[in-house]
Parts: C-alpha cells; sequence; structure tokens
C-alpha cells in the first residue's frame, strides 16, 4: 500500500523519498526542484503525472528513467535500485525494460522509420530486430511508409514510429512525455487512442506526463505536482 492508501501489488515502479535540487545561478543557496516524492505503481497500471510549468514533472521524470540523479532518495524498477547501478548498468536496465515516448519525438533524422525501430533492438542484441520492427510499424498503422526518413513524414506519423519503437523491444514500463504536445488536436487524440490500445493489449505499465486534464483523465491514476511536491493522488474511472 502506498502513503496515498491505494494497495499496490507487484509494484513495477516505486519512489521513495526523492529529493532534487540544484545551486542557483548566484551560488547562494539552492533551488529545491522536487521534495520528498514518494509512491509505487503496480503492474498493468496507467498512471498520469499533472502540474503546470515548472512544478518539476519533468524532472520527476528524468529521475524515474535513471537520466538524472537526486539528491538523495530511491527509484527501484522491478525491484532494482537505479542510483545503486552505474550509468552503463542503469542504460542495460531501460533497454530491458523500459520505452520512452517523447514529445518532439527524437527519432534519428538519418535513419528511416524501419531503422529507427530496429537500432534499440539492435542494441540489445535482439536476434530479428528488422522482423520485429517491420511488424510493429504495421501494427501502428506505418507499413507502407517505413523506408521513409523522419523529414518526409508528418508530425502524427513520426510519433507513431516512436511509439512502435518503445513498444517494440516489449518494455514493462513505458515512460510518455506530453507525447501530444508537437501535434494538432485531431491528430494527438488518434496518437494517444493508439497508445492506450497498445498498452492495454500489452499490459505495460504507463507513466503519462501531461498538463492535458483530459487526458489525465484516461489514466488509473493521477499524481499532481505543485512546486516539486506530489500534492494530490486521485483515483479516477478508466473509460
Amino acid at each position: 500500500m502506498n502513503r496515498s492508501g491505494i494497495e499496490i501489488s507487484s509494484p513495477v515502479l516505486e519512489v521513495e523519498n526523492l529529493c532534487k535540487s540544484v545551486a542557483m545561478a548566484d551560488g547562494k543557496g539552492e533551488l529545491h526542484i522536487l521534495n520528498d516524492i514518494s509512491f509505487a505503481v503496480g503492474a498493468g497500471e496507467s498512471v498520469a503525472i499533472v502540474g503546470a510549468s515548472g512544478s518539476g514533472k519533468s524532472t520527476l521524470l528524468g529521475l524515474l528513467a535513471g537520466l538524472d540523479v537526486p539528491v538523495s532518495g530511491s527509484v527501484r524498477i522491478l525491484g532494482t535500485g537505479l542510483f545503486d547501478l552505474d550509468e552503463d548498468e542503469r542504460a542495460a536496465l531501460r533497454g530491458e525494460s523500459v520505452g520512452f515516448v517523447f514529445q518532439s519525438f527524437q527519432l534519428l533524422p538519418a535513419l528511416t522509420a524501419l531503422e529507427n525501430v530496429m537500432l534499440p533492438l539492435e542494441l540489445a542484441g535482439h536476434a530479428d530486430a528488422e522482423g520485429v520492427a517491420t511488424r510493429w510499424l504495421e501494427r501502428v498503422g506505418l507499413a507502407s511508409r517505413i523506408t521513409h526518413y523522419p523529414k518526409h513524414l508528418s508530425g502524427g506519423e513520426q510519433q507513431r514510429v516512436a511509439l512502435a519503437r518503445a513498444f517494440a523491444a516489449s518494455p514493462k514500463l513505458l515512460l510518455a512525455d506530453e507525447p501530444t504536445g508537437n501535434l494538432d488536436v485531431a491528430t494527438g487524440q488518434a496518437v494517444i487512442e493508439l497508445m492506450f490500445t497498445l498498452n492495454r493489449e500489452e499490459g505495460t505499465t504507463l507513466i503519462l506526463v501531461t498538463h492535458d486534464e483530459s487526458l489525465a483523465q484516461r489514466c488509473g491514476r493521477i499524481l499532481r505536482m505543485t512546486a516539486g511536491e506530489l500534492t494530490e493522488v486521485v483515483p479516477v474511472a478508466v473509460s
């Protein structure tokens, strides 16, 4: 059970007393970005982290991914403490267990859609990276676009490539950072429907960072960030 009284079984992600601060530019004191954040997320859950710009939600996501290190506290993914690992070990854990979907897509411009999806599979030593990548691009509706480079794809198509890349390695945890932020409303809605559909079908644990309250309501729980603190844990009904 987490501190909000919600029962968590088979936790995929456990966060305890996480704090992050940085030195002020003038060298006088510190800026506290995250203050004593604790929560747990169970297998197959979908959780939205919401808050205004500057509330700390993107910093928190970076720590959950092990892309940054805290001043104190811990993050465990599938029971492994991220900050007990060195940088290479954290990268290996991400490759095995974590998928990412970013607002800015983060596709490599010199690679085709197929090659972008294949790359993390190849780095993980997957025996059939091309076959898996092809099947996932077909699954997100891009069978006819696999040889296209990102510059020749629309924003929605690029985000579909990013979804295929995120799910192709069968991650236990998917981290999504404002996945519709660079898309128009209609395209964003289509991408979100696809993301939630894939997430349900794959049984992945989803952590979604967003400022969009209607999008957050699609998740099973909402964690609300205000000035670096977790101020609410709100159960919602999944539509």
